[in-house]
């Protein structure tokens, strides 16, 4: 695994399925630096933040409400700033689309941006887009993949209903 400057050793992660990370994410130590063009994350209350490491001890990230309920750009800022005193982890997900110089370049394309929304273009869609091209959130997609089940449960149910209401009917 190639690291910029300073670096040290990368523990595995310790994960708790509360913690909102996946099971391959790894725990970066305190001395650590993920390899240049990494998907960092930092938990916050409630949620995960997600950066882009572009070297030399920093992070490109979607500000968005990181540090209040100030909308913020994207902003290039220090790995300590990024990860807020929390543990930082480096997501392992899949392959990203780009070699790493390019996912930096495509991170500091969008730098100054200020487009923040929840919903559709968080810090999460903002380092998708940077490592495969589609921005996404899976967070978000959790979010309502409940609520989405529900209704088409829900929906089914009430179809079995209707046509067992208009069998009895006809049979009647």
């Amino acid at each position: 695994m190639q690291r910029d400057s300073v670096h040290g050793a990368i523990s595995p992660a310790r994960l708790g399925a509360n913690l909102g990370l996946r099971w391959r994410d790894i725990l970066l130590g305190s001395k650590s630096r993920p390899p240049l063009g990494a998907h960092v994350v930092s938990r916050r209350h409630g949620y995960l933040h997600h950066g882009i490491y572009v070297g030399e001890g920093k992070v490109v990230h979607y500000g968005g409400l990181a540090r209040g309920l100030r909308r913020r750009p994207v902003e290039e800022i220090s790995l300590t700033v990024f990860a807020a005193g929390r543990p930082l982890w480096m997501r392992c997900g899949p392959s990203a689309y780009f070699d790493r110089e390019e996912v930096i370049r495509r991170a500091r394309s969008r730098v100054g941006e200020n487009c923040y929304r929840l919903l559709t273009n968080n810090c999460e869609h903002f380092c998708e887009w940077c490592l495969r091209g589609e921005p996404r959130s899976y967070q978000i997609e959790r979010m309502f993949w409940l609520p989405q089940r529900v209704l088409r449960m829900l929906r089914n149910h009430v179809r079995e209903l209707a046509k067992q209401t208009c069998v009895s009917w006809l049979i009647n």
